[in-house]
């Protein structure tokens, strides 16, 4: 390595665009939403954020609402808005 190569004034960047990829939010999640997550993270070797921002992204994508119809089995039926 050449001597007139001077690292030690050298500082990390991080390119702008990386920023505006995700925004950063606290929720407070269920503690049996988060261990499922969390499992299914283990399972499938994907980060459990990342599942989290893929059902949701997915909920979105296809206009998806919550109906006030609570079946017997606890799930919340998902309709489509309009």
């Amino acid at each position: 390595m050449r001597r007139q190569y001077d690292f030690a004034k050298l500082r990390r960047v991080e390119p702008n665009y990386l920023r505006r990829l995700k925004k950063p939010v606290t929720m407070r999640l269920d503690p049996q939403v988060l261990l499922y997550f969390r499992r299914l993270a283990e399972r499938t070797g994907i980060p459990y954020q990342s599942l989290i921002n893929y059902v949701l992204t997915d909920y979105a994508t296809h206009e998806l609402q919550p109906s006030a119809q609570w079946e017997r089995s606890g799930h919340v039926k998902a309709r489509r808005a309009g």
